[in-house]
């Protein structure tokens, strides 16, 4: 897609947001407009697996949106069903619908509120009893038809709703072609654009994209192809998709806690092409209840809540969890970044590769912490890598972050790269946030690929630094960024105060020569 492309897709979806914009916050208007583009998805895409099925037959009219012969209809069904997942039949599609809604029939009735719950409903129904159930399963329960926020009357918020489903028919999402990802570009797009309206709640389901694709290229390094990744915090899925645009991935897998992210993850899956067979995202908190429990994964990218509170010592089980106990101590209560990593560690397998975003304070706070930094290098040899981040960089925090690599099949001769982004060089600001530029992303992860020393920017360090600074991993111990001041020659200091003093001196006499006229007394 070319960049006029681009920015012309852009002003189409922004007028979407538009219309509801100022009725509603970006953390809940994003739901509305995110669920009606996958609608449309869904009933463009079984729509034009329909008409395939239908270009063999001997039909006058072979456009599936005026089939009405239910043996055509039941035999489309029982296909899409295996192929897609899931099933419309023809006065379902958005299409239908919006013609409804545009077009008043002859007894002025286009309201289609009822029709649009019903069609949201169905499409959730048609799975049950089949393999994608659970993908699809309650997918749409954030649209609330019935919300007085997008109209005071039932009239009102159908009014709201045409207008919103107006504005999305205007898009051509160009499905037919194969190397047009629109759909997904739009999604993506869309998403970035509430996570920087949505303040702290950003965080919850948006990575920003130049930090994701860091992470993407490090675990996909020397990768022609992954059978597995996994995001434990997985969001809206946007990060594990990332590590698609970087290598072929055959199966993704994740969890995320937050029913309405869950949703997102399940539907940007889904509008990016990926097969129900080929993703197993699942609802529920990762460190109480994991969900892929036994199970190793070739790659492992997460950007865990920061510094989140867990039950940690509360739960006895812990102790013993398999996850946790062989390091002695758990992550705790007040903050489990060290429990996650610990988490992603036991999913990782022994050839992956693993890379998550986590606050600096991992690298240096004492006490369990500290012991479990001090297992994870002296006793595993896990660490790979730390590259220190710029600060203000995610939605809703402007903390100073750091990308922790792990590594589990490393040899203990082999040093631990540290590499030092946070300098004003390496970022730019745009309006309230600072952004990563490609150069920028490029030199951290060709350092890390190449393992090289950049003089205040990278250094590589063996565990025998490491311990002698007692597993700190504090960055300016390792990466130097000071930069010596130029000398200052005192003589020129001197010559440049002295013509100071005789310039005020001459100063004082033109005021006092003007007192003198003006017959007042001076003011020294």
């Amino acid at each position: 897609m070319s960049e006029q492309q681009k920015r012309k897709l852009e002003n189409q979806l922004m007028a979407v947001a538009n219309v509801l914009r100022g009725r509603m916050n970006a953390d809940e208007y994003k739901d509305y407009i995110l669920g009606f583009i996958f609608y449309k998805y869904l009933s463009e895409k079984l729509h034009a697996h329909a008409n395939h099925l239908l270009s063999t037959e001997d039909l006058n009219d072979k456009n599936y949106i005026h089939l009405n012969d239910e043996e055509y209809i039941n035999e489309i069904r029982d296909d899409a069903l295996e192929e897609l997942g899931y099933f419309l039949k023809p006065n379902e599609l958005y299409e239908a619908l919006l013609n409804k809604g545009n077009n008043k029939q002859q007894d002025g009735d286009n309201f289609i509120l009822d029709d649009l719950q019903t069609v949201l409903n169905s499409i959730e129904q048609s799975t049950s009893g089949t393999d994608s159930e659970d993908d699809f399963n309650a997918l749409f329960q954030d649209i609330d038809l019935a919300s007085v926020k997008l109209g005071k009357t039932p009239n009102d918020r159908n009014e709201t709703i045409i207008a919103v489903l107006s504005k999305l028919g205007e898009i051509n999402f160009m499905m037919d072609e194969v190397e047009a990802d629109v759909l997904g570009d739009a999604y993506e797009f869309m998403i970035s654009e509430f996570a920087a309206g949505a303040g702290k709640k950003a965080g919850e389901f948006y990575t920003p994209q130049q930090v994701s694709k860091i992470l993407a290229k490090i675990v996909t390094t020397g990768k022609e192809k992954l059978k597995s990744v996994y995001d434990p915090t997985c969001g809206s899925g946007s990060l594990l998709l990332r590590v698609a645009k970087e290598t072929n991935v055959t199966e993704f897998f994740g969890q995320e806690r937050n029913p309405s992210t869950y949703n997102l993850a399940r539907m940007n899956m889904l509008l990016h092409d990926v097969h129900y067979s080929r993703f197993d995202i699942k609802q529920d908190d990762t460190l109480d209840s994991p969900q892929h429990l036994n199970q190793q994964f070739d790659a492992v990218v997460a950007n865990p809540p920061f510094s989140a509170k867990w039950k940690g010592k509360e739960n006895p089980l812990f102790s013993n969890d398999e996850r946790f106990e062989q390091y002695g101590r758990l992550a705790p209560s007040s903050k489990a970044d060290f429990a996650f990593v610990q988490h992603m560690i036991h999913h990782l397998h022994d050839d992956g590769l693993m890379a998550c975003v986590l606050p600096h304070g991992v690298l240096f706070r004492g006490a369990a912490e500290g012991e479990i930094r001090k297992y994870l290098i002296q006793e595993l040899n896990f660490l790979d890598a730390v590259i220190g981040l710029p600060a203000n960089i995610f939605y809703g925090t402007s903390i100073p972050t750091c990308i922790i690599v792990i590594k589990k099949n490393r040899n203990y001769k082999d040093p631990v790269l540290f590499i030092d982004a946070s300098g004003d060089e390496h970022y730019i600001k745009e309006k309230t946030q600072n952004v990563l530029r490609a150069e920028d992303v490029n030199l951290i992860v060709d350092t890390y690929q190449n393992k090289t020393e950049i003089e205040k920017f990278s250094h590589l360090a063996n565990i025998a630094e490491i311990k002698e600074n007692d597993y700190n991993l504090n960055i300016p111990r390792y990466v130097d960024t000071f930069e010596e001041e130029e000398p200052i020659d005192l003589d020129i200091v001197s010559k440049d105060l002295k013509k100071v003093a005789e310039a005020l001196e001459d100063t004082d006499k033109e005021i006092a020569s003007f007192c003198q006229e003006l017959n007042i007394s001076t003011p020294f």
